[in-house]
């Protein structure tokens, strides 16, 4: 097997054991008496570790790959054992809701922080086993890791919490990890060629990143707000019921899924497109996207909508990601990756700040917000293609 299809697995099991967390975090919180602010705080805090850790561990990884990712991996592992045994010793009354929220906090914020370096370790790696041609396709297999991943996890957590309890998704994240740690241990090859010439800093004001790094800020700011709010949106654009929502936002979101993976599975690799065709056909398709949630009043316009979104998500973003990679030289790969990852992190935070914001002033305004930002970035793809060379 080949170190990329090597690392295709790696990605996808590190992805698979958070996802699987995504369906039970709520009724979980609720069941330990802490309340929705709280529960949300789980997911700023992770955040906020990877958008201030993930340059140190891009950096960290030009001395070696493997090392950072195991790091990663074993870390993410602790984190999510430590979040389990809080949580199973709050269920038990022995922890009660005080105590028991800032120590579930800090083992998220420990997740965050060594999860962080499981990302741009990954981008750095497809950077040392692919040339320059075949940089966009290496990038693009990572997102499908990504999504497939996403796809599947939540699915495989709803079934274990329906089986054996809520935290069962918890621990099997934790047995994932291990497991995964020894995959890599065992199996994943070193890509970090010796003798290579470090760079120990790289600014993300450098004009060779910055245009891109704020564009992939966008595109994740966007999404997730999109993410964050669709469901009330289908909710009250159809007037469905709590259970009806869940099945039709379900339903939706798999097809979501399904479009971005076959796309950056297996269009984008085959296609070989350079990351200036990737941007320019996924930025109007996104944008479409968006405005046809804006006007969307049934739900198969609704699912269009999503999917067209996701689509140009899924072709702007390895885009992006290839871009930065090719705009750099060979010994700063680490490290563009590690200013790649906190930029999506940044986005991420705010995110769900700014979307269910906006959507309490208008349900229309996290889509509107999508479209102003991928027209202004459709506006300045030019002076983009000027300043940096894809």
């Amino acid at each position: 097997m080949s170190p990329l299809a090597l690392l295709f697995l790696t990605l996808f099991n590190s992805v698979l054991g958070l996802s699987i967390l995504f369906p039970i975090l709520g009724p979980l919180g609720r069941e330990l008496g802490l309340s929705e602010v709280q529960v949300g705080l789980f997911s700023t805090g992770y955040a906020l570790m990877q958008f201030l850790l993930s340059p140190y561990w891009g950096r960290r990884s030009e001395r070696g790959r493997k090392p950072v990712l195991l790091v990663g991996i074993l870390g993410f592992a602790a984190s999510f054992l430590l979040f389990g045994l809080f949580a199973l010793l709050g269920q038990k009354g022995v922890l009660p809701p005080g105590p028991l929220f800032p120590l579930l906090l800090l083992s998220r914020l420990l997740g965050g922080a060594f999860s962080s370096a499981t990302l741009p370790t990954a981008q750095a790696y497809v950077a040392d086993v692919t040339g320059r041609e075949n940089r966009t396709a290496g990038m693009a297999l990572l997102g499908a890791a990504f999504g497939l991943a996403v796809i599947l996890g939540p699915a495989l957590g709803a079934g274990l919490a329906s089986l054996f309890g809520l935290l069962a998704p918890v621990f099997f994240s934790s047995g994932i990890a291990l497991l995964n740690a020894l995959f890599v241990y065992l199996v994943l090859p070193e890509s970090r060629p010796e003798g290579r010439k470090e760079v120990e800093r790289l600014s993300p004001f450098d004009p060779r990143v910055f245009p891109l790094l704020l564009l992939g800020f966008a595109l994740n700011l966007s999404g997730v707000a999109l993410e964050q709010t669709i469901a009330f949106y289908f909710q009250d654009r159809l007037g469905l019921t709590g259970v009806e929502t869940a099945r039709s936002v379900g339903t939706a979101l798999v097809l979501y899924g399904l479009v971005a993976v076959f796309l950056q599975g297996f269009l984008v690799r085959k296609a070989g497109w350079p990351p200036r065709t990737l941007l320019l056909l996924g930025l109007p398709v996104g944008l479409l996207g968006f405005l046809v949630l804006v006007f969307a009043k049934s739900f198969p316009a609704l699912t269009l909508g999503l999917a067209l979104q996701g689509a140009g998500a899924a072709l702007a973003g390895p885009g992006v990601t290839a871009g930065l990679s090719l705009a750099v030289g060979e010994g700063e790969q680490g490290l563009v990756a590690g200013l790649n990852s906190a930029a999506q992190a940044l986005g991420r935070m705010l995110g769900p700040i700014v979307g269910t914001g906006l959507y309490r002033l208008a349900p229309e305004g996290p889509y509107l917000l999508g479209v102003s930002l991928l027209l202004l970035a459709l506006l300045f793809l030019p002076a983009l293609f000027r300043r940096v060379r894809l």
